[in-house]
């Protein structure tokens, strides 16, 4: 018998960085293109859940292994019925 947590989809999502870029670049982009980005090794990234900040944490690089170490778990906002 399963408590039904065991069937719930989570969407993880790390954001390495950001760029800014015309739109009429963007569409010219193709297969392999490389798109910089703002940060470097070592920056803080976010981790969101299901596009929800949830955590900051660090890029660490170990040969060709990338991995995301948490730092700090981030609070979430109080939803409008628990301040009811």
């Amino acid at each position: 018998m399963t408590n039904g947590l065991d069937i719930v989809g989570v969407d993880i999502s790390i954001v390495l960085g950001r760029s800014r870029m015309p739109i009429h670049q963007l569409l010219r982009m193709g297969r392999g293109a490389v798109i910089a980005l703002d940060s470097a090794e070592g920056d803080e990234v976010e981790i969101l859940a299901n596009d929800m900040p949830i955590a900051r944490g660090n890029v660490v690089v170990n040969g060709a292994v990338i991995t995301v170490e948490v730092k700090e778990l981030l609070r979430r906002p109080p939803s409008e019925k628990e301040q009811a």
